[in-house]
């Protein structure tokens, strides 16, 4: 994956269960490609953990639970030449489908292009395949942040701004723990902060700090968590807890 992705992966993670979550997922891919839009969505199926790029969803065995769609600024195309969620054996070079089944759930991606003359290539696709890992967990948990547990919880239209960051903040805590590190509370603050896309420079003015100072708190974390840097602080935070715990052992 392109490490100069990395703020911008940090920025989408953070703003995951708020309302800017769809344009910055959608504003992510357009770095990688060119789409007319966006669509997101979750449905019921049998859980089978799998992640795979396919021309069409498989058929659905019940309709999507939570559905966003975000086009882009110039697109001329219509909401009702998206297929519907329920559509089966879509073959439209001019539509790719990200898909991701866990818990009895399935995760889906979906990007448009208007019209048959815009189709996407092999390389194209690869494209997304590579980046796929990473954008299909992040929709996951945005949905997950955005759905009421309860009739009585508030909807997602007013799920609150910082929410995205809290649930960054708890899986940070979550990895230190199933890994036995620990890091100071300022080693903390500096990785929450750059995983959530920020600067040294605005971290540093965020927490009262000289640019130099938040430098030597993550040098700090990198060596207890047995990583290089920022690069690599990305990589520990996302990749499976097996290939972590073995990094930093």
């Amino acid at each position: 994956m392109n490490s100069q992705l990395f703020p911008q992966i940090g920025k989408v993670i953070a703003s995951t269960g708020s309302r800017h979550f769809p344009r910055m997922l959608h504003d992510l891919i357009l770095t990688q490609l060119a789409v007319d839009a966006t669509h997101i969505r979750q449905m019921r199926v049998e859980s089978v953990s799998r992640t795979s790029l396919r021309n069409g969803p498989e058929p659905l065995k019940e309709p999507a639970l939570l559905a966003e769609t975000l086009f882009s600024e110039h697109s001329a195309m219509p909401s009702d030449e998206l297929p519907p969620a329920e559509s089966a054996n879509v073959t439209d070079a001019s539509q790719l489908h990200l898909t991701r089944r866990k818990d009895g759930f399935r995760y889906v991606i979906s990007v448009y292009r208007n019209g048959q003359s815009q189709r996407f290539s092999a390389r194209e696709r690869s494209l997304l395949q590579d980046i796929s890992p990473v954008l299909l967990p992040m929709v996951e948990k945005h949905i997950n942040a955005v759905q009421p547990a309860c009739p009585e919880a508030e909807s997602p239209s007013e799920a609150p701004e910082g929410t995205g960051l809290q649930t960054l903040r708890l899986r940070f805590t979550e990895r230190l723990q199933q890994l036995g590190l620990s890091l100071s509370n300022r080693e903390t603050e500096v990785c929450i902060g750059l995983l959530a896309g920020h600067t040294a420079p605005e971290l540093a003015e965020q927490l009262q700090l000289k640019v130099n100072t938040v430098e030597s708190y993550l040098k700090r974390a990198a060596i207890k968590l047995g990583i290089s840097g920022r690069h690599s602080l990305m990589r520990w935070m996302y990749s499976p807890q097996e290939t972590s715990a073995s990094s930093a052992a």
